[in-house]
């Protein structure tokens, strides 16, 4: 099996994964906390692909989210995705 590991860095890179993840979620039945709400087995069929599963049955994307501001990163975290990621998934420089 494959593993992906998505790499988004910047303000556009991040904009971008962060609606990239939302898409992808909901081609696998992840709802925006990470929980498993489908209803079809092909869903899970390949779902380490792009997540890992953690404790509680929720599943992370599989991400780094890389900006030398963290504003971006707060906007993300902030948003309606932002409980899907870890707190590691997030990498800001430090003025």
């Amino acid at each position: 099996m494959r593993e992906i590991v998505h790499i988004q860095i910047g303000q556009c890179g991040n904009q971008i994964g962060a609606k990239f993840w939302e898409v992808i979620g909901e081609e696998h039945g992840i709802d925006l906390k990470g929980n498993y709400i489908g209803d079809s087995d092909v869903q899970l069929e390949r779902i380490n692909v792009y997540f890992n599963e953690a404790h509680g049955n929720k599943y992370v994307p599989r991400a780094i989210l890389v900006d030398l501001e963290p504003g971006t990163m707060d906007s993300i975290r902030g948003s309606h995705i932002g409980h899907m990621f870890r707190p590691d998934n997030f990498i800001y420089g430090t003025v």
